[in-house]
């Protein structure tokens, strides 16, 4: 299904898997709160995001040691799920293990 496929086309074809089971947090604010509460395995921000998102993003992914993606633009993270979205959080270990492992 995924052979001959370059590995950020292969993951973002299981984000939009995973939108699809379900598995994912849209939004900044939700995200956060996710975050807080040690719901995520795994956060996209777009690499084109403000300052100010960027940075609170980026310090809540530290902070709680979730992994980070930031290589997509928010048009490819929309067209993956099928929803405008620059934050997008992984809820599901088994998802974000798989989409980790082909950035790696």
């Amino acid at each position: 299904m995924t052979t001959g496929m370059k590995p950020q086309q292969q993951v973002l074809q299981r984000l939009g898997l995973a939108r699809r089971a379900q598995k994912l947090v849209l939004g900044e604010e939700f995200v956060v709160a996710a975050a807080q509460k040690q719901q995520l395995a795994l956060i996209f921000l777009a690499s084109d995001t403000g300052t100010n998102t960027y940075k609170r993003i980026k310090n809540k992914a530290n902070f709680y040691q979730i992994p980070l993606i930031e290589i997509f633009t928010a048009d490819q993270l929309s067209q993956a799920i099928g929803q405008a979205r620059k934050v997008i959080g992984v809820t599901d270990a088994g998802f974000a293990k798989g989409m980790v492992g082909l950035m790696q």
